[in-house]
Order: C-alpha cells, then structure tokens, then sequence
C-alpha cells in the first residue's frame, strides 16, 4: 500500500518526466528562425582580374518563350513535370575590378523587370564591398530591361551617378530610336519604352557611348558580337594571364533546354535565325577552349564552363569555395 511519501515522490517523478518531454520544444518555439539568406555576391578571380557576380534576384523561364520542334517542346513540358524548378533563372550583373577601374557589366532589372522579384543588384554591390558611386564604365549586352533596368530609378536618377555607359550603335540606334519604336508591335512597345527611360538621364548627362567595331574600351577587353537576340548584341571577353572569362549576355536564357539543343529559340530574340546562328558558332568554341563564361540567367553563382555532351553541351559551374582567389 503506498504511503504519503511515496504518493509525494511519484507525483514529483512524472512532473520531472512530463517537464524533459516538454522541454526540447519549449527550447525550440523560443528559437526564432532566421530568415535572410548569404549576401548575393561570389568572387572569381581570372588572372589579375576580380570578377564579382552580383545578385540581381531569381524567376522562371515560361515554356511558351520557347521555340523548338514538336518532340523538342514536348520534352520539355514532361521534364517540367518530373522538376518544376527545370526553367528557374537567375538575374545577374557582374563586377570586374582591373586594379585600375571598376567595370560593371550589365546592371539587373531594377524597377523595370520581374514584378519585385528583382532590383537586388545595388544591394548586392554594397554586401561586395562597392558602392554604385564607385562603378566607373558601365559595358552593356543589350538593351532589355532585366540587363539595364538597374542604370535608372523610375523617376530619372541615374544609379550609377559616375558611370560612363558603353553599348552597341546598332543596339543603342534600335531601341532609343523613337521612329523605329512607332513602327513596333503593340506588345514589342514597353521595350522601347523602357529602353528610352533609362538611358535618357545618361544621354543628356553625356555620360552614353557607342561603339560600331572593334575600337578599344577597356584594355585587355575584346568586344564578341553576338547578334540575333537583339540587333546589337554583344558580348565581353577579358584576359589577364593567359585566363579569359566571357560574358555572354542572353545567348543561353533556359539552360537546361538551349544547352541540349542549341537550335530552340526564345519570343525574346529579334532575329531568332541568326541568334540561333550565333549559339552554334560560339558554344563549341567556348567548349573546345575552356573559357570560364559568366551567363547573367544562369544559376547562381552564374560562373562556369561547357562540356561537349552528346549532340549539345553540359554546364559545368564553378565550385563554392572562400578563396576567392583560387583559379576557378
């Protein structure tokens, strides 16, 4: 028969048991999570070059922008459905620092793409280190909003304020030219329009510039056209040391589809023959030469290689390490 005692003594053992069975979750639901992600910076190095990929923001390529054959776009809406992360982008700029200059190519989408998905590459420049102030030329690919929305606010204000802006005449002359803008389809306007908003504030400050040929900005930069996505198209390659890195603009947009079959266009490409054209030619080189490429819709950190696989190409990214000045 138990005693008082012994009642006592029970009653404190299964509060003790009952207070171990609560208390790991008391410990957790006092835990608050946190939320924010790393910083949307990643550093190469590339000879004496520091290449920084900058974070712009993220989204997802729609199929319908795609143009390829029948079996083609068939795969690709049974593979979307095995993984309906196969056609998620990224948006990105990138920072090369020549010890002498501060060169930003491509600036992300600003307020001007991507419903407030994007805009984070101001942000992104200040957690590298830079302050927009501080960017000394700006090189451009082209003249879509989600490479250049980021030169300008939506009220005028240039974001890079010491900045002198390079892009293709051919480029610059089609989009700016309001002639050629009255002439474009309904749904082709907003391009137009964005494209004229941002550049103003840096045409009327002189700070916009065209180039027509091969003539020399930055020292160890080569222009690469590139045409067909847009009419000026036009890619950047650096060297220093022997090591090159290439930016490619919008040659590849959904990468797990135009690598493997390099003829599928996008609605975005002006002249969808010739950007297919300009796909073909460059890939195999870029794969038989292992030229470190950096792709602004990649997935971050968008900075890798081709692979010849098959009939197509693999994307090989580089690895994450914390020694940024490790060859990649």
């Amino acid at each position: 028969m138990l005693t008082r005692n012994s009642l006592r003594f029970a009653a404190a053992l299964m509060a003790m048991l009952a207070s171990f069975v609560a208390g790991p979750n008391g410990v957790l639901d006092a835990a608050p999570q946190h939320h924010d992600q790393v910083p949307g910076f990643y550093r190469v190095k590339v000879g004496d070059l520091e290449v920084t990929a900058l974070y712009d923001g993220t989204g997802v390529f729609d199929p319908h922008w795609l143009n390829g054959t029948k079996a083609t776009m068939d795969g690709v809406v049974k593979a979307l459905q095995e993984d309906p992360h196969m056609l998620d982008v990224a948006d990105t700029g990138f920072l090369v620092n020549t010890g002498k200059q501060r060169i930003l190519v491509d600036a992300g989408a600003g307020t001007w793409w991507g419903g407030g998905a994007m805009g984070r590459l101001a942000g992104s420049l200040r957690s590298a280190g830079y302050t927009p102030e501080e960017v000394d030329l700006v090189l451009v690919t082209h003249l879509h909003s989600d490479h250049v929305g980021g030169l300008t606010t939506q009220d005028g204000k240039r974001v890079f304020p010491n900045a002198d802006v390079y892009v293709a005449k051919a480029e610059s002359d089609f989009w700016v030219s309001p002639e050629i803008a009255a002439k474009a389809p309904k749904d082709a306007q907003p391009f137009f329009q964005s494209a004229q908003a941002i550049a103003a504030p840096y045409i009327k400050a002189g700070k916009w510039h065209t180039f027509s040929g091969s003539e020399p900005i930055v020292d160890g930069m080569q222009l690469v056209p590139l045409p067909g996505h847009t009419p000026g198209h036009t890619g950047y390659e650096f060297s220093s040391k022997g090591q090159k890195i290439l930016f490619w603009g919008d040659i590849v947009h959904a990468l797990r589809v135009q690598l493997q079959h390099p003829e599928v266009t996008t609605v975005f490409d002006i002249d969808q023959t010739a950007a297919a054209a300009s796909r073909d030619q460059l890939l195999p080189k870029l794969a038989r030469e292992n030229i470190l490429i950096a792709g602004p819709h990649m997935n971050f950190p968008p900075v890798g290689r081709l692979r010849k696989e098959g009939s197509g190409y693999s994307w090989v990214p580089v690895v994450f390490t914390d020694r940024w000045d490790e060859r990649q």
